[in-house]
């Protein structure tokens, strides 16, 4: 999962992008509203989490532009702004939720998965299962075939994804976005390396391979290919 965060305060951007990251999103951070807009229309995310006073151009404007450009982007408002008026406005700019300074990262967090889950339609499992191998959201826990699988946060993140694109072919350049948020660059192997990495844990030990080569294309995650 993609999730922009539009915040000038350093600190508490590096707070708040820490914090997803850990949890397994990707995060673009921009500081200011005219870089965030442009962020928002041009990049393919699954969230944006936007505060109100912003540089260039402020938060109601980025919200209002964002509908006015028939953007659908779930928006959450992270905001030093208290009143009910100003909770009120930003709801009706075409925000879906408003969370006020001071705030605990573990609401936050709540609240984003929230938002996904709505706007997705479907309820957010609390485990991923494909063939024998079950991803445990939860508790972060892996097994396959009832054997615990250790992997690193990095590792865990790509799985995931995998997992929730099962049976799809995902390409480099997708796996980078969503997984490292990087910016494409033909010349990395990041992507290599770390599938090779995680073949070793999830396919080495068993007959049946779930992490299939797609040459020219991608790779898919399937019991059978």
């Amino acid at each position: 999962m993609r999730i922009l965060f539009i915040e000038d305060d350093s600190n508490i951007a590096a707070f708040v992008v820490n914090g997803l990251e850990s949890s397994g999103y990707a995060v673009d951070h921009v500081s200011d509203g005219e870089n965030g807009l442009h962020m928002a229309l041009s990049e393919p995310y699954d969230l944006a989490v936007i505060d109100l006073m912003l540089p260039k151009l402020d938060g109601f404007s980025v919200i209002e532009s964002l509908r006015a450009k028939k953007s659908n982007l779930p928006i959450l408002i992270l905001s030093a702004k208290r009143s009910v008026d100003d909770r009120v406005k930003g709801l009706q700019l075409g925000s879906d939720d408003y969370l006020t300074k001071p705030f605990s990262f573990s609401e936050l967090l709540a609240r984003i998965q929230a938002l996904i889950r709505r706007s997705s339609g479907v309820a957010e499992p609390t485990s991923l299962t494909v063939g024998g191998l079950t991803m445990h959201l939860l508790t972060r826990e892996i097994t396959r075939d009832g054997q615990v699988i250790n992997l690193q946060p990095a590792e865990f993140s790509l799985l995931e994804y995998l997992m929730r694109s099962a049976g799809r072919v995902v390409s480099k350049t997708m796996i980078m976005e969503h997984v490292w948020n990087y910016n494409f660059d033909p010349q990395t192997n990041v992507v290599e390396v770390r599938m090779c990495r995680l073949r070793d844990k999830v396919d080495k030990e068993f007959s049946t391979k779930l992490i299939h080569t797609v040459r020219g294309v991608g790779y898919v995650l399937k019991a059978e290919l």
